[in-house]
């Protein structure tokens, strides 16, 4: 299927993404890139003292992979730029959390420029048990 462009995209269109399991190796690498080396990230004796059966994947990380599981479903979208995200972190993933994420088209609107309009996705990020870890929307610049 080719990317959707803004005319073809149709409020409540859902699709789910592939997945991907999460493993300390994301985790390591995400706090190399970022510096965010926080102990509930780096170690299993402090996260279980919280409460955790282990380290924590960093919030960020989730929703960066959430963000390349929606470019790798087969629906996709003819993509600008991303405008923006509001994003909520539900609950912890883990080392070997298998996550994929349910894409809702929450609304659209055009912009000022006849080529190109702005479509609002929903998302609902769960891991392999079904429990929601992190849900939000994204508002995507797309072609028209």
């Amino acid at each position: 299927m080719g990317a959707l462009r803004f005319d073809a995209i149709e409020p409540g269109l859902v699709f789910e993404t592939p997945g991907i399991t999460v493993t300390e190796g994301h985790i390591l690498g995400f706090a190399g890139l970022t510096g965010d080396f926080y102990e509930i990230h780096m170690d299993d004796d402090y996260a279980r003292a919280l409460g955790y059966p282990g380290r924590v994947a960093h919030g960020l990380l989730g929703l960066a992979l959430c963000d390349g599981l929606k470019n790798r479903a087969e629906t996709r979208f003819a993509a600008i730029v991303s405008l923006g995200w509001r994003w909520k972190f539900s609950g912890p993933i883990l080392v070997g959390d298998r996550i994929a994420a349910e894409v809702r088209v929450a609304s659209k609107r055009p912009t000022r420029k006849p080529d190109r309009g702005i479509v609002t996705l929903a998302f609902l990020l769960r891991n392999q048990k079904g429990e929601t870890v992190q849900e939000g929307e994204n508002d995507l610049m797309v072609w028209r």
